[in-house]
């Protein structure tokens, strides 16, 4: 098969800087299915340290007891819940790019989406071990799911763990059947050039996928039919996230803005991650002709508006609580400014509401380091986001004699560092066995092929 140069791409497309046949296309993405450079091992390396640093930490809670965290009277939900909300919050964004902008059909989701997803599932794994760690029996844990038994007990359905379970499981079984459902005809591309057991496997989870028409005619059903299910996902689930906080009476925390406010904030901490994890992805396999700087540009613009509306939010909270004319509300969000946590507020709107002002610019944008520095900034923002609403407001409620100042204990930050370890463990191990980047979907975006000559077969 012939390409030719010639030609307009797909429904408007980002068009690539070298124009590739669809061989080349496999050749370029299988080959990070391939013998793994120095980087990758060594990322490795650090990764599973990581994972041993984190269910070291875990096991010593365990066997200590939950009084090894800094968690306290009045200060019950601390790094866990913050980490957990965090995570959840970085889920979101692989449902947007993946399920909203197909929707919509937009042309710069193909070369990132795949990466998108993946990033959702280790994401929501990651998040689902926080409400574990935090009731501290792990072996009690089964209480929160709702199961037929002979005591005729239930879960509190009042309680927000039972939610956070209603939520995790929801959104992980949808999330998980859409990115799997998206890659079958990439694994059967991977399954044509593989071999040995690597082959094998692929040929079991490929399903048995020939691309024939009727193949294409029912996967494309089900892809939107996922599309459009999933999509929902990204406003349900971060709002019973933050209904979590909403339905307390805590100062800082009732407020009817918190469902949009975290769902904007999740799509801005998603988007960051995404650009953190797909630029050393860019440099380790060489993909630099199939992530382009235009599709930067547009993470960087989603970020943008994002970042604008997480700090409109912001700016309400505080309005509001001095417009409100409630001396506890004006209180509390004076403390966050002025008080014991000046610092972690401080970072927060540093890192979400200046920092991304840069990318205003142009040459920001285009810029791949810039990007990447300022995608961390964003994720340390967003967590230290989640720790301000959860550790400002519980340590300075109404009473004056409840008050109390919460510190981290070392177990809860090996928990929190070994998080990103075991979330990225998994993200490296995906990069090796699934193609990083969408095949077929970017194969729809290069012109269509043609003979060059009268009678040439393709």
């Amino acid at each position: 098969m012939t390409l030719v140069p010639e030609g307009r791409t797909a429904r408007g497309a980002v068009p690539h800087p070298d124009v590739h046949t669809y061989d080349e296309v496999n050749r370029d993405v299988l080959r990070a299915l391939e013998t793994p450079g120095k980087a990758w091992w060594a990322l490795l390396a650090v990764a599973a340290a990581g994972v041993v640093l984190f269910f070291g930490a875990w096991g010593w809670q365990l066997y200590k007891g939950i009084g090894v965290s800094g968690l306290n009277s009045p200060v019950g939900w601390g790094v866990y819940i913050t980490t957990f909300v965090f995570w959840v919050g970085i889920a979101h964004s692989g449902t947007l790019i993946s399920a909203i902008l197909f929707l919509f059909r937009s042309p710069w989701r193909q070369s990132i989406y795949r990466a998108a997803e993946a990033m959702t599932v280790f994401a929501v794994m990651t998040a689902g071990l926080f409400p574990l760690i935090h009731v501290g029996r792990l072996w009690h844990a089964y209480w929160l799911i709702p199961y037929p038994n002979s005591r005729f007990l239930w879960p509190n359905f009042k309680s927000p763990l039972v939610w956070d379970v209603f939520a995790i499981t929801t959104y992980f079984t949808v999330s998980a059947t859409f990115f799997y459902l998206g890659a079958i005809p990439d694994i059967a591309a991977a399954r044509d050039r593989a071999t040995g057991l690597r082959k094998k496997l692929y040929q079991v989870i490929s399903l048995g996928w020939r691309g024939t028409d009727s193949q294409w005619h029912h996967f494309g059903k089900a892809y939107i039919f996922l599309a459009a299910l999933a999509t929902p996902l990204v406003l349900s689930v971060h709002s019973v996230v933050s209904w979590d906080f909403a339905v307390a009476i805590v100062p800082g925390w009732h407020a009817t803005i918190f469902a949009p406010y975290f769902v904007a904030g999740a799509i801005f901490s998603g988007v960051a991650m995404v650009i953190t994890l797909v630029v050393p992805i860019r440099k380790i396999f060489g993909l630099e002709a199939y992530l382009t700087t235009k599709h930067f540009d547009a993470m960087a613009k989603l970020c943008l508006l994002t970042s604008l509306i997480v700090l409109y939010a912001y700016l309400s909270e505080f309005f509001l609580a001095w417009y409100s004319g409630e001396e506890i509300e004006r209180t509390a969000f004076s403390n966050r400014l002025f008080g014991d946590y000046w610092w972690a507020t401080w970072t927060m709107l540093t890192c979400n509401g200046f920092v991304p002002i840069m990318l205003w610019f142009r040459r920001i944008r285009h810029s791949i380091p810039a990007l990447f520095v300022i995608s961390i900034f964003i994720n340390i923002g967003m967590w230290f986001e989640r720790y301000v609403i959860v550790v400002t407001s519980l340590h300075h409620e109404y009473e004056p004699f409840a008050w109390g100042i919460y510190r981290p204990s070392l177990t809860e930050m090996a928990l929190l560092v070994g998080s990103f370890c075991w979330f990225g463990f998994w993200f490296l191990l995906f990069t090796r066995l699934l193609p990083p980047i969408a095949i077929a979907e970017l194969k729809e975006v290069l012109p269509a092929p043609t003979r060059k000559k009268t009678g040439e077969a393709y």
